[in-house]
Formats: C-alpha cells, sequence, structure tokens
C-alpha cells in the first residue's frame, strides 16, 4: 500500500518468513579485494552480511584506496576521491585541488573533516586568540 511503512519489527518478522537472515561485522578491520592488476583496500568498513537461499552477500561501504599489483609486488598508490567531494572540500574551505586531495587523505576521505581541517589550520596560522 503506497504511503505505508513498516518498522523495524516488522521488517524483520517478513525477512525471517522469506528465509532472508542479514548481520552486520561489526568487528571488521578492513575489506579487500584482488584483481590480476589491483588490490581494493577498505579499511574501517561497513559490512553487512544477507544469508538467502544457501548463499551470503556482503555488502561493504567505506573509503577506498587502490593499490597496484605488478610483478609479484604491490605498489602504493593514491587514495582514490569523488571528484564531487573534491568540489565541495575547494569550494567550502576556498582551497586549491591538491590541498583539498590532502584535507581529504589526512581526514580519512571525509569531506566535512576535511573542511574543518582547512580551516582549523588558518584559525591557528592566523593566530586568532579573540
Amino acid at each position: 500500500m503506497p504511503g505505508m511503512r513498516m518498522n523495524d519489527r516488522q521488517m524483520k518478522q517478513a525477512m525471517k518468513k522469506m528465509g532472508i537472515k542479514q548481520s552486520t561485522l561489526s568487528d571488521a578491520v578492513e575489506v579487500v579485494i584482488r584483481t590480476k592488476t589491483s588490490e581494493i583496500i577498505i579499511k574501517d568498513p561497513e559490512v553487512v552480511c544477507v544469508e538467502m537461499g544457501g548463499g551470503k552477500s556482503y555488502q561493504v561501504a567505506g573509503n577506498e584506496t587502490v593499490r597496484s599489483i605488478g610483478e609479484g609486488e604491490v605498489v602504493e598508490t593514491e587514495p582514490v576521491f569523488d571528484d564531487g567531494d573534491i568540489e565541495i572540500v575547494m569550494s567550502q574551505a576556498g582551497c586549491d585541488r591538491d590541498k583539498a586531495i590532502q584535507a581529504l587523505k589526512e581526514a580519512g576521505g571525509a569531506p566535512a573533516e576535511a573542511i574543518m581541517k582547512i580551516i582549523a589550520g588558518r584559525d591557528h596560522v592566523s593566530g586568532d586568540s579573540g
């Protein structure tokens, strides 16, 4: 029925009737996806496991870092940030692209935290003592 929402308890009961179990892996530290040419590393991920029909599916969310793999050796590459996040940091903090990317690295990919770092750095440098 349109506009009707299920509460958490109703949703869990419906999933149970369909044989679907969902759980959160709260102690996950890192997820690594390895391809032939690279590794995608997600540190401090949010991981949800869904069990259905005898199989398991995992949903992973978090900030990624990509490493290239060549000749049996792993080469660290720069973290990958969304262009939109970089643009937001640049416009809100009034900085250039390089400074925005550096702040995103230091903030673990969180735009709001990156903006705060840049602004706080300016306040600290200016010696604003009120």
